[in-house]
């Protein structure tokens, strides 16, 4: 039993194989199956293969398989597929006219009818390959020029994988001019296949440019259900999802053939869905069925991107389809010029001497198509029309035909490409010095024995540039470099349809890809007559980000505002950046601000009201001095142990004037001499009152019999020593404290996440308890013994004023400690200089109040009369 490879040797064996004698065969042989292909041909030194779209539709008559089957028949003319055809053999003369292209050899060509089937154009590249139509001969020695060079073809991507895949095992060079599927870039499965048109997979990230270029982020995709729609599938939603560019609202397949159920499916979704956006990866025959329905639904307002399957349909270029279609954006193949094309194509004529030869036929069918008319005899299956008969003279410039319509040149424009990459190829490999070729032993390829494979070397090596200035060569992929035209559908005031040129899409080398629009140019068939929006969610604005809907497509989200202290400063942002330290962000959350500052300010009511009261104090502090000083010799001044009166007064000032340290903006000096300072000076303040206390326990003591040696070792040297060892003590304390672990300005921004709070740590919180600790036991002794001598009958027994006073101190320093821990940053700070300011009004009050009250309003009792007077009635 033959198997399809074993067929497939057979057909090629005259190219392929050694001849092989048995005696099972004659000297040679016939096919079993006598299928006739329509085609043209031209002999020359080598020969190039072509296989074109000619006609539309073929027949294959039933297989009961009681009889021998009976071939296909081909019908339903396509001029275009013709005019690609006679590109070719247009620039196969043009490359033999020019002197410098292969200047020594006639290139010839086969061209031949695929009739958009899969069989027939398989069997057509069978017979290109093996050389033979109908008969293989076996006895001849398989070497020499192969039958055909390389294959321009073919129009299908799904014919060109079939094809190719059984070339490839022999590398025949295959150059597609429309076959876009991007699985054909698959070096591994497709190594001798080249194109000259762009893949899927470009023209997809074409498209996916177009929408990011209008910020269509949401779109609906209709592909066909073949190689050229589900690749095209495969591209987007992988593309799509990588580029950030938008995601698909939904994805359908459109069927073949009429399926109206299938198809008001798709238009119902299309209906209900938010995208305004609608792709369609499809040949225009889906796009025929589809727009049936959509134009029953009255289904408008929808934006077409259309495929370069479609882009050019003159059949949906109608005005019954313009309120629906108008404005179309697609992806066209690149328009070029091909100088004396038309001119050639004008003076083709049938050949009247072999009209019955099957393999030289089309240009009698397209003869008889064109005007109407038939040869006789006319070819069996072969005939399009009846009529007269054709003279084969008729003239092309009398009737009108889009044969001759040169305008619009695309697929043939690849045609034209893809003739010329292996004419060079092939030249290039001419020029090839023996002994310095890229083959085996630095040999060159040989015309007369030339290998398939040797062509596919040079192939992948072509660069050249096209007269419409086109750069032509391949990557490691066999793709060319690509170029897109991009076109609208422009719908007139009378009518009329246009499709025009309105940008391009194309990668180089150097720039990478490249998007150009003309804007201004592009035609939109909606009543605001701009692009329209499709996005399934609004962007977020900066201060947002974006959160994706549960359930539902990354396209769709919710715009989430910026927590505190982060931000977002552009559109669509995915994550809120946090602020740096010292930054917070703003309310709008779009972009951060230094932090407000706050630490106990001169400049704020809080700090001005602090500063003047303890300017006040002080100021107070040195006019009860002066009064002291003016009336020194007055004997309640004099009775009342002077000297460390003016040690108190000034203490209490320097006690007003440290609470100035604790406002203003923490500098190290600051917060090391702020603690310091108060503490000595308090202990200052303190070991005054106590030493005043302990002199009046001594004079009480001394005014009793024998008591007259505790004023002898309680004398002023005593007082002064006292005084100073006590405030040493502190000294000491606040020395081993600043050595230790000193206080220093800190920023904190702990307590407000938007403010910093400049404070001053006091370092070691022992040393800070300590200070403290030394000024409360000086104070609580001083209480005590002022309490206990506050009723000894004395006339100069202060020690009630004294008693009131430390009441007061007390109070007031045992209500700060709690009140210190608990309030925060600035008011820390304020609550200190608050309890050194009343404790210090407290003390000077409280001691010096009653005496200058005397001194100053009530002189008369300001004697020592009177001072003795008093101390005698009680």
């Amino acid at each position: 039993m033959w198997t399809f490879f074993d067929i497939m040797l057979m057909l090629m064996c005259s190219y392929f194989s050694s001849a092989v004698s048995s005696p099972l065969y004659s000297s040679s042989c016939q096919l079993q199956e006598q299928f006739h292909l329509n085609g043209m041909h031209k002999a020359g030194d080598v020969v190039l293969g072509g296989l074109f779209q000619i006609h539309f539709f073929s027949t294959y008559p039933g297989l009961s398989y009681t009889s021998e089957p009976q071939q296909p028949t081909c019908h339903g003319f396509d001029v275009l597929g013709f005019r690609q055809a006679q590109t070719m053999a247009f620039a196969i003369d043009e490359i033999n006219r020019n002197s410098h292209l292969l200047p020594n050899v006639t290139l010839g060509y086969s061209l031949y009818d695929n009739c958009l089937q899969l069989g027939i154009g398989f069997r057509a590249a069978l017979t290109l390959t093996s050389g033979q139509e109908e008969q293989v001969t076996l006895h001849e020695t398989c070497v020499g020029t192969p039958p055909v060079l390389g294959i321009v073809g073919d129009s299908s991507s799904t014919r060109s994988i079939a094809i190719s895949t059984v070339l490839g095992l022999y590398r025949v060079p295959m150059v597609s001019y429309f076959a876009t599927c991007s699985c054909l870039s698959d070096r591994q499965k497709f190594p001798s296949f080249f194109r000259t048109i762009p893949s899927d997979a470009f023209q997809v990230r074409a498209m996916i440019q177009i929408l990011k270029y209008f910020g269509w982020t949401w779109a609906g995709l209709l592909i066909s259900d073949d190689d050229y729609g589900l690749y095209a599938a495969r591209s987007f939603q992988t593309d799509l999802g990588t580029s950030g560019g938008g995601c698909l609202a939904y994805t359908e397949i459109l069927p073949w053939g009429d399926n109206p159920a299938e198809f008001r499916r798709i238009v119902d979704l299309m209906k209900i869905s938010t995208a305004r956006v609608v792709i369609v990866f499809a040949h225009e025959s889906h796009m025929i069925d589809l727009m049936k329905e959509v134009v029953r639904q009255n289904v408008t307002g929808l934006q077409w991107m259309a495929s370069e399957a479609w882009i050019s349909a003159a059949v949906l270029q109608t005005p019954h389809l313009m309120p629906y279609l108008g404005g179309t954006l697609g992806i066209a193949i690149r328009r070029g010029e091909i100088p004396g094309l038309r001119k050639f194509m004008s003076q083709i004529y049938p050949d009247l001497h072999h009209n019955n030869s099957y393999g030289n036929n089309v240009v009698n069918q397209f003869w008889e198509y064109t005007f109407k008319c038939r040869f006789a005899p006319p070819p069996a299956g072969l005939m399009e029309a009846g009529g007269a008969l054709c003279t084969g003279h008729e003239d092309l410039g009398n009737v009108e035909s889009e044969f001759l319509d040169i305008s619009n040149l695309r697929s043939e424009y690849n045609v034209y490409k893809a003739v010329y990459a292996l004419a060079y190829a092939l030249d290039k490999m001419m020029q090839c010095e023996p002994g310095r070729g890229p083959f085996s032993e630095n040999s060159c390829g040989n015309l007369q024995r030339l290998e398939p494979w040797q062509l596919v070397y040079y192939l992948e090596k072509v660069n050249f540039t096209t007269p419409f200035g086109d750069q032509v060569s391949f990557d490691e992929n066999g793709d060319v470099l690509p170029i897109y035209d991009i076109m609208n559908w422009l719908w007139l005031p009378d009518g009329r349809t246009k499709v025009q040129n309105v940008g391009e899409v194309k990668k180089s080398a150097l720039k990478g890809e490249e998007l150009t629009l003309d804007e201004d140019k592009i035609f939109w068939n909606f009543e605001s007559k701009e692009p329209p929006r499709s996005v399934c969610s609004e962007s977020c604005p900066p201060g947002t980000r974006m959160a994706r809907k549960k359930g539902e497509r990354e396209c769709c989200f919710d715009c989430i505002p910026c927590s505190d202290g982060k931000i977002s400063n552009k559109t669509d942002s995915m994550e809120c950046t946090s602020c740096q330290e010292d930054f917070w962000s703003n309310p709008q959350r779009d972009h951060c601000v230094p932090k407000k500052t706050e630490f106990l300010s001169y400049h704020e009511p809080l700090g001005i009201c602090l500063a003047t009261i303890s300017l006040l104090g002080a100021f107070m502090c040195a006019l009860v001095l002066c009064i002291f000083i003016y009336h020194r010799q007055t004997p309640i001044v004099r009775a009342n142990n002077s000297e460390l009166s003016f040690q108190l007064l000034l203490s209490l000032k320097l006690c007003f004037l440290c609470s100035l340290l604790f406002i203003g903006r923490p500098k190290l000096w600051t917060c090391q001499l702020r603690h310091a300072a108060f503490g000595i000076s308090f202990v200052l303040c303190v070991s005054c009152i106590l030493v005043k206390t302990m002199v009046v326990l001594a004079v009480f003591k001394a005014s009793k019999p024998g008591g007259e040696a505790s004023l002898k070792w309680f004398g002023a040297v005593q007082q002064r020593g006292t005084v100073l060892v006590l405030t040493s003590v502190q000294a000491a304390i606040c020395t081993a404290w600043l050595v230790s672990s000193s206080p220093a300005p800190h920023k904190n921004t702990q307590y407000h996440n938007d403010k910093i709070v400049y404070e001053c740590v006091v370092g070691s919180t022992i040393g800070f308890a300590v200070l403290l600790g030394y000024i409360g036991l000086l104070a609580s002794l001083s209480f005590l013994l002022a309490f206990l001598a506050r009723n000894l009958p004395d006339s100069f027994n202060e020690a009630k004023l004294i008693t009131f006073s430390m009441l007061i101190f007390c109070a007031v320093w045992v209500a700060f400690v709690p009140a210190y821990i608990s309030s925060p940053g600035k008011y820390a700070d304020a609550v200190e200089v608050f309890a050194i300011l009343a404790s210090s009004f407290g003390l000077l009050l409280a001691l010096f109040g009653p005496k200058c009250y005397i001194i100053l309003l009530r002189p008369e009792k300001n004697t020592k009369k009177a001072i003795m007077g008093r101390g005698t009635e009680s």
